[in-house]
């Protein structure tokens, strides 16, 4: 949820609610997927100035240092984001109109600082809002949320739009004064800048008018999206009391089958569309018929077709907001929604990120076919399977994973319990940045599984996060990151930055805690990664601050760079032990974990690649004119790099919330774009050793600490010494350069 002042190039939904995800992709399926010194402050929110303005009595403007979780009513939600908004518009104009009286050059102590205090108090009571409305989802708070999103869209685009703070950024931007700024004050500025131009600020009226009303229909559409997927994926379960049907269904995924039916107060077992419910099924499941109906069940969510075929469907959503987004990118004077898209981003143009998918599928494919047909040939031979089905794959995939090398996730599950990896994780980033982690046992609260976190540093507090690692009723799919404070200087010190980090893990059975499997802690440390970046910034200025700022395509570099930590022996020595006895994960298992590293490595490439070519290609290629359709384009990207089964009905599409409900559309890519620049910025600690704490600060530097207040392109380079080079994510991934040169 990265919410600042600058006015973003996205809907309202996509700039207000885009938590920063994992790729939450299981193999070859498809996916949704101490208190401080006197100085240093949680920023609270000022008493509102009199004035016209009535305030109610609500949790939500009132003083807090943190969000007042446990008080926060849907009732509370409309009243008090109208009275910010009200006073928010009231407070912008009377600036304006003092500026006007005296014809002050606007400076930043007058101009910015004075609108991002405002920014920061709408986001103080906004972000909790949107956080409960993903982990703790209800009939009342989706109400409560959704009427405020036209509210909320109307206000940025005014704010967007508005000539006249657009002329007092100009007026700032061309003066003596901003010579004088920081780096990052100069970069806020010029963001802003830009985002004025691409809300339309320069459109006559009618064309604002009709800016204004596409935003508002954007912000319904995808937010309707996303609650499809999510009412879809909880409307499917499955009971099974005959215990045969679950067959070779590991025991730590038959104890949450079991839970969860004794939660609908059944008897036997309750398979869910939950990926911690559904993947054990699929991974390890030798029913087939069984696996096919879940498979069916899962691609057919929020479509047309499948067991709730047509009550959740996300048809005509995706329909409409292609065609709107592709009318406000040419409002804008873009050709297509892509290049609207890149305007902010790292790529130069769309062209370079369809280059770059290109060349990276044709280095990938031809490995990817020998991978496939190793899984066929073997599925054929031992598995009986002689027609491989999309439904059969994940299975075939583990079976040979485990022929191979004598290993699955499941082996490992035992060793990975997760207050150790949580504590294992501590201390790489310990290690790396000289930073301890305090969990706090006294917070307010939203649900029993939230943990509270303080980051200390020198026996400060630098950061805090909260950690919701257990997947749950109610609570959005996939992993991702959102920010609850962001660090910026005020005039009563320095507000610390403050993360949500989400996952959807298999959550303790019985007397057994929550184990990992090794996915599953790769992606912990991805949103972790997310989350040291926010936290550890050391920009004051909020608009640049952390995450903000950051260009789109490169805001996946230090999530994906934690991954890498995950597969060294030195940190899986004190990532692991045995929930049991405390035994670290013995040396058979770890050469087995590290030989398997990069199995069907080249086939995952390319179903990632999938993606983002279908997300970038369909906002590349829709027009009026051409109202190219995601089942066309899917269809055409897929002959192109997909080396696995697919079947008619599958409706993907339908499911994914990254590019129709969150802020990747025509940004898809940015995961394997970053991945270059995460691979090649690992590759320097290789040489320099895993644990060096001069390349620790070094990345700590360049990269964490500066958030988007210098191009993303300048620091990589402040890092490596030089440009990125896509060698080391090939060899990172196994897959054979020379072969396919």
């Amino acid at each position: 949820m990265l919410t600042s002042m600058a006015f973003a190039p996205l809907s309202v939904t996509e700039a207000l609610q885009q938590p920063l995800q994992c790729t939450e992709t299981a193999l070859l399926l498809e996916i949704t997927t101490a208190a401080p010194n006197t100085d240093v402050i949680f920023r609270v929110f000022p008493t509102p100035d009199p004035g016209p303005v009535f305030f109610m009595s609500t949790p939500l403007l009132e003083h807090h240092t943190l969000p007042p979780f446990s008080a926060i009513k849907p009732e509370h939600v409309k009243p008090a984001i109208e009275e910010l908004l009200n006073l928010n518009k009231r407070r912008i104009r009377e600036l304006l109109e003092g500026f006007a009286e005296t014809e002050d050059t606007p400076l930043w102590n007058t101009l910015v600082e004075p609108m991002a205090d405002w920014s920061d108090e709408l986001s103080q009571a906004w972000s909790p809002v949107g956080h409960l409305n993903g982990v703790m989802n209800s009939d009342e708070l989706r109400e409560a949320y959704n009427a405020c999103l036209p509210l909320l869209s109307q206000y940025y685009t005014e704010m967007g739009q508005n000539e006249a703070l657009f002329r007092a950024y100009e007026a700032l931007a061309e003066s003596e004064h901003f010579d004088t700024l920081s780096t990052a004050q100069k970069t806020a500025i010029q963001h802003e800048l830009r985002d004025f131009r691409l809300s339309g600020v320069d459109l006559p009226p009618a064309k604002k008018e009709r800016y204004a009303e596409i935003q508002q229909q954007l912000s319904k559409l995808t937010s309707k999206f996303s609650e499809n997927v999510l009412d879809a994926t909880g409307a499917w379960s499955k009971h099974i009391t005959d215990v045969s049907e679950l067959d070779g269904v590991p025991e730590s995924g038959l104890g949450l089958l079991k839970q969860q039916a004794q939660q609908k107060e059944l008897d036997g077992y309750v398979i869910t569309l939950d990926f911690p419910s559904y993947m054990p099924v699929m991974s390890y499941g030798t029913n087939r018929s069984l696996r096919e109906e879940l498979y069916t069940a899962f691609v057919t969510r929020a479509s047309d077709i499948g067991p709730n075929g047509g009550e959740f469907d996300n048809s005509q959503n995706l329909k409409d907001i292609m065609a709107l987004r592709y009318e406000l990118a040419t409002l804008l004077g873009f050709e297509n929604y892509a290049e609207y898209s890149v305007a902010t981003k790292m790529a130069q143009s769309g062209q370079e990120v369809i280059d770059f998918l290109n060349d990276l599928a044709g280095k990938a494919k031809p490995q990817a076919e020998r991978e496939f047909a190793e899984l066929k040939a073997y599925a054929a031979d031992e598995l009986g399977l002689t027609d491989l089905k999309p439904w059969d794959v994940t299975f075939a995939a583990e079976k040979l994973r485990q022929a191979r090398y004598s290993i699955s996730q499941e082996d490992i599950r035992p060793y990975l319990p997760v207050n150790t990896v949580i504590k294992g994780m501590f201390e790489v980033v310990s290690r790396l940045y000289s930073v301890e982690f305090v969990e706090q046992t006294e917070f307010d609260t939203y649900h029993p599984d939230a943990r509270f976190f303080h980051v200390m540093k020198d026996g400060q507090q630098i950061a805090a996060f909260y950690l919701d690692l257990y997947a749950r009723a109610k609570k959005r799919g996939g992993a991702w990151m959102d920010d609850c404070r962001v660090r910026r200087r005020t005039s009563d010190g320095l507000q610390l930055p403050v993360a949500y980090l989400v996952c959807n893990f298999s959550p303790a059975v019985g007397e057994t805690p929550a184990l990992l499997t090794h996915d599953e802690m790769t992606t912990l440390f991805h949103e972790f990664g997310h989350g040291l970046h926010h936290m550890m910034t050391q920009i004051d200025v909020s608009a640049v601050s952390g995450i903000n700022g950051v260009a789109w395509d490169a805001v996946e570099l230090p999530s994906q760079f934690m991954e890498n930590w995950c597969y060294e022996p030195e940190a899986l020595a004190f990532l692991s032990g045995h929930y049991q006895t405390g035994e670290p994960l013995p040396q058979e298992l770890l050469d087995k974990l590290l030989a398997a590293k990069n199995f069907q490595s080249a086939m995952m490439t390319m179903r990632q690649l999938e993606f983002a070519l279908f997300d970038f290609r369909l906002h590349r290629e829709y027009s009026t004119e051409n109202p190219v359709t995601a089942e066309q384009i899917l269809g055409e990207v897929r002959e192109q790099v997909t080396v696995v089964p697919t079947v008619e009905f599958n409706r993907f599409q339908h499911g994914f919330t990254h590019i129709f409900a969150g802020g990747y559309a025509a940004g898809y890519y940015s995961y394997k774009w970053a991945e270059v620049l995460s691979a090649d910025a690992y590759s320097r600690f290789e040489e320099e050793g895993i644990f060096n704490p001069d390349t620790g600060a070094s990345f700590l530097k360049e990269i964490l600490s500066q958030g988007g207040s210098r191009e993303a392109a300048e620091l990589f380079e402040n890092f490596r010494g030089r440009k990125p080079s896509v060698e080391p994510l090939l060899r990172h991934s196994g897959i054979d350069i020379p072969e396919v040169a």
